[in-house]
């Protein structure tokens, strides 16, 4: 579908609604004046990414460095994780790697993110990560057992629309390159709600707790506003104003946001070849 581009300005008088503009030429890691004044509008800013590109990581440094929040949100910590960060090791990006435990994880190298944690510098770091025990549980309990209190609230007791859940269930068959079992399509839409539930609960409280602006750093797919965090965030929290960011590849992107910035997409193996055989 070919998308128009509209204009920040255009975008701020429909706040509410989606509305995408898009920014190219941001793989160099600058912020232009328009990205700089959404931010500016906003309590909450989410920076989405495509997990092992470079350039996203360096734009995602530059906006937290020009918005100087209070707080930031990282789907790539527990709260475990970020209840060891230490702000006097950012100047130590191997003993800051240490602490948290990167190596434990399975994301990309912290030499990508690293310079987003020194960028953050004084905020207050908040882990929006579900642990791998308490997201397999999703399998026998459901995701609003797994979320605990307020689950209703935030609408997990209840299932998707029917035309909705068939097209994240899709989304999980590809993203999987069509090896996952079709039993199991339902309880990775399940994980992926309640991933999108926690996060958003840990931007109320990071909001609440320090005032905010908050940072969101996270998977394109958090960001999404039609169904990640931002879509939590309008129904808890109506009155936070967030900005949902996305970083696309030539273009290429899946979802609603109200800005993308649009950068090259580095060298990479197919993803999918781990699943090929040979004879």
């Amino acid at each position: 579908m070919k998308r128009l581009a509209l204009t920040i300005s255009a975008c701020a008088a429909l706040w509410t609604v989606f509305c995408t503009a898009w920014i190219t030429g941001a793989v160099a890691g600058a912020v232009s004046d328009d990205l700089r004044a959404a931010m500016a509008r906003a309590d909450v800013v989410i920076l989405g990414e495509v997990h092992d590109n470079p350039g996203h990581h360096r734009l995602q440094a530059a906006a937290v460095e020009a918005l100087a929040p209070a707080a930031v949100v990282w789907e790539m910590l527990t709260p475990e994780m970020a209840a060891r960060f230490d702000a006097a090791l950012l100047s130590d990006p191997d003993r800051l790697e240490a602490a948290l435990g990167w190596a434990d994880t399975s994301w990309p190298s912290f030499g990508l993110y690293y310079p987003v944690f020194a960028a953050s510098g004084a905020a207050r770091v908040y882990g929006g990560n579900v642990p791998r025990a308490t997201a397999r549980a999703v399998a026998g309990d459901g995701p609003a057992a797994v979320f605990g209190a307020d689950a209703g609230l935030y609408g997990l007791d209840m299932a998707l629309p029917a035309a909705e859940q068939a097209e994240r269930e899709a989304l999980q068959r590809a993203a999987h390159c069509n090896q996952l079992p079709e039993d199991r399509l339902a309880m990775m839409v399940d994980i992926q709600r309640l991933r999108d539930a926690v996060m958003a609960r840990a931007v109320i409280a990071a909001h609440e707790e320090t005032g905010g602006p908050v940072a969101v750093i996270t998977g394109n797919g958090h960001a999404r506003r039609d169904r990640g965090v931002p879509r939590f965030l309008d129904h808890v929290r109506p009155a936070l104003r967030v900005l949902s960011v996305g970083q696309s590849e030539q273009g290429g992107i899946d979802g609603a946001f109200d800005l993308v910035l649009d950068s090259p997409a580095p060298d990479r193996d197919d993803p999918c070849d781990a699943f090929k055989t040979t004879d």
